[in-house]
């Protein structure tokens, strides 16, 4: 069994009763989850997976895939100010997907896990700007050591990894 804290990065119906729930942890790295049973009306986990949350986790490592089982989950961070704004969790979702763009699965992020947690937490009491964008861009590709002089990130972030988020569009439309 490991432990570890945890942001809540995004969540997929698995079966009729169960879902897939993937995390960003500073000594794990981007791992995915089972949690079986998530989805029944008694669930242990009800309240618990909800998008942006920071938690601490518990899971059994699958020895057969990069699926490992989920047993506990413990919030410690629910960001409701985010969930109250449509713009905020655009800019949320967005950095979520750079990061899981950027990082290895499993492998130690602890750079880019404390640049997202510190991201969350502004949004949570901030609304998002062009200028935090384009400032999480900055930090993205330094952190990944990817970085061009004179090169604008999200250009190099496209270049690097061959595409940038979707929502990137969509984000810069809707900010002032």
């Amino acid at each position: 069994m490991e432990k570890t804290t945890g942001i809540l990065l995004r969540t997929k119906k698995f079966s009729e009763t169960s879902l897939l729930v993937y995390w960003c942890t500073n000594d794990v790295g981007i791992v995915h989850t089972v949690a079986r049973g998530a989805r029944r009306p008694k669930s242990p986990y009800s309240g618990k997976l909800d998008l942006f949350y920071t938690a601490d986790l518990a899971f059994a490592r699958s020895r057969k895939s990069d699926l490992h089982n989920l047993s506990e989950v413990s919030v410690l961070t629910h960001r409701s100010g985010i969930q109250k704004d449509y713009l905020r969790v655009l800019a949320a979702s967005y950095f979520v997907q750079l990061i899981e763009l950027v990082a290895e699965p499993e492998a130690p992020i602890p750079e880019l896990y404390e640049l997202l947690d510190k991201a969350l937490d502004f949004l949570d009491e901030q609304p998002c700007t062009v200028r935090v964008m384009k400032r999480f861009e900055l930090r993205i590709v330094q952190y990944s050591g990817i970085a061009e002089e004179g090169k604008a990130p999200h250009s190099t972030i496209g270049d690097v990894f061959g595409r940038l988020p979707k929502s990137r569009s969509n984000l810069i439309d809707l900010l002032p």
